[in-house]
């Protein structure tokens, strides 16, 4: 169902609000990069500081202007069964193809109750979700025998975003939950991997600014072509990790006003923009893709 370079969009702020004009373009340049889906309102895109309305209206224009030549995978993840419904809800309204699902954060909940939320969300709503596990920000893991669970009673429960930095998790997950278990990287810099083990794509912090390169890095990796794939990993690698040398998304910003310099940049507290280093890094990685 999805497959190949799917970007985690930032979200432009001027003057502390949504520039819509902004985003549209942005959505648009995505796509006619090569991008194969789309995902708005996830961790790079700064949703743990929006607003419920900001939230909605950010997915809805994603929807809008995609206007249907690729999937949008909304953002919908909350520490809250409750409001992460309300957001799926939202989402389904909109027209989005999927919901992503971060496992809930802060409440440390045991594995039957991080089972216990994605059920409920499940049994309430028709979206499809994709589930998303990153253990460094949510302190939470979605095990592997939950996921079985789940796909086993929930035909809607299509795949995962997979941040765990754990390569073995893609074949443990694949034999639990089947070959047509959606597996996307959640890391760019191990993406070529994570496919080689079983993954389809990557929801990619990258590809806000290297769009191409990143479609073309899977588009490579889906034709089997090892080699080739291996070379533009070479080029990219610096950027994946410059991307996250200060807290995310100020790096990624900062890249793209370099890249895209008439797009705001702006970032909302508590993120900062990124230090002197980061941004020599980021700059430095950007000549090495041959993106500046």
């Amino acid at each position: 169902m999805f497959s190949g370079s799917i970007p985690a969009l930032v979200t432009p702020f001027r003057d502390g609000a949504l520039d819509e004009e902004a985003f549209r373009a942005f959505v648009d340049w995505q796509i006619e990069e090569g991008s194969s889906a789309l995902v708005p309102c996830g961790t790079t895109g700064e949703s743990a500081t929006m607003t419920v309305e900001e939230h909605n209206r950010v997915i809805a224009i994603c929807v809008e202007q995609a206007a249907g030549r690729v999937p949008v995978i909304a953002g919908c993840g909350s520490n809250d069964t409750r409001i992460a419904l309300e957001h799926m809800f939202a989402a389904q309204a909109a027209g989005a193809d999927a919901a992503l699902v971060v496992a809930p954060y802060y409440n440390k909940p045991s594995q039957e109750g991080v089972y216990q939320h994605f059920a409920h969300l499940a049994r309430h709503c028709d979206l499809p979700i994709i589930l998303y596990n990153v253990p460094g920000r949510t302190i939470t893991d979605i095990g592997v025998p939950v996921q079985h669970r789940l796909v086993s009673e929930f035909r809607t429960i299509v795949g995962i975003k997979d941040a765990t930095g754990n390569l073995g998790r893609v074949s443990a997950q694949r034999l639990a939950c089947g070959p047509d278990y959606v597996q996307l990287s959640g890391n760019d810099e191990t993406a070529l991997g994570f496919n080689a083990m079983g993954g389809r794509g990557c929801i990619s912090v990258t590809a806000n600014v290297a769009p191409a390169l990143c479609a073309q890095f899977q588009a490579l990796l889906a034709e089997g072509k090892w080699d080739e794939a291996l070379l533009v990993q070479d080029r990219l690698y610096p950027l994946h990790d410059a991307l996250f040398s200060d807290s995310s998304p100020g790096p990624v910003k900062y890249a793209l006003s370099r890249v895209r310099p008439e797009m705001p940049v702006e970032v909302r507290l508590p993120i900062t923009w990124p230090s002197a280093s980061s941004q020599a890094a980021v700059d430095r990685a950007l000549e090495i893709a041959g993106l500046v």
